[in-house]
């Protein structure tokens, strides 16, 4: 159970900080200071539960890592519970304590979106695209980036810029979700149009993080391991 609770506990951070960011401080800290507060929540995270759970925090990276051969069935089930849950947990406190600001806006919660009267007002199409797009960027670098060979101890500096990157690109578009659970949390406590639309923000990045997970499953994008390096060199020296 501790990975489960580890999975709850990196959520909970990733959902409190990166739209807590957003709902208390969007104004002064602006897109940049948003996307900062995901990627270095992420990072955080990543060092404090990785060595337990590997710091998934996200069901489409679950779902990739499952693709991709490296976790069962009910392991990623038991993944994904915990990330909802996490994410819930940490949109209730954001509510309760945005709530008693001056400032707070009623439905506000940093949920995702698009279309007219969200952020840029970009598409569905544009929305679809993006966040198959970013998901399946993200996830390619989450298993890149932790599989046999790969700097190990970088993974979660490389995986929280990229979440930086993402967020620069897809806040005026969705309000970057990448992420079902972190999109789940707000939207539950936000309502209307939130709730709506949570469809997309459920299964787009999924399909990105599948499909990220099957190009590692079939060998595509995995490293070529040292023995096989070592008899290419010796080939070619031959």
């Amino acid at each position: 159970m501790k990975k489960y609770f580890a999975e709850l506990v990196g959520t909970f951070i990733l959902v409190l900080f990166g739209c807590g960011t957003a709902v208390v401080a969007g104004d002064k800290v602006g897109i940049l200071g948003i996307s900062i507060a995901f990627g270095f929540a992420l990072i955080g995270a990543a060092y404090g539960i990785g060595p337990i759970s590997g710091c998934h925090i996200n069901p489409a990276v679950s779902l990739g890592v499952w693709a991709a051969g490296r976790m069962k069935t009910a392991e990623m089930i038991g993944y994904w519970i915990a990330q909802c849950l996490g994410s819930i947990f940490g949109a209730a406190v954001l509510f309760v304590i945005a709530r008693e600001g001056t400032g707070y806006v009623a439905g506000h919660l940093g949920q995702n979106g698009f279309g007219p009267g969200y952020m840029g007002g970009y598409s569905l199409p544009a929305a679809i695209v993006f966040e198959f797009v970013a998901t399946l960027i993200f996830v390619v670098v989450i298993l890149g980036s932790t599989q046999a060979g790969a700097p190990s101890r970088l993974a979660g500096l490389a995986i929280g810029i990229t979440l930086v990157a993402i967020h620069l690109v897809g806040i005026n578009i969705t309000g970057t979700s990448v992420n079902p659970a972190r999109s789940l949390g707000p939207a539950l406590f936000a309502g209307g149009q939130a709730m709506s639309q949570l469809w997309l923000f459920l299964t787009l990045p999924s399909l990105g993080g599948l499909v990220a997970g099957i190009l590692f499953r079939l060998k595509a994008l995995e490293a070529t391991p040292a023995p096989e390096l070592e008899a290419k060199r010796e080939t070619v020296a031959a």
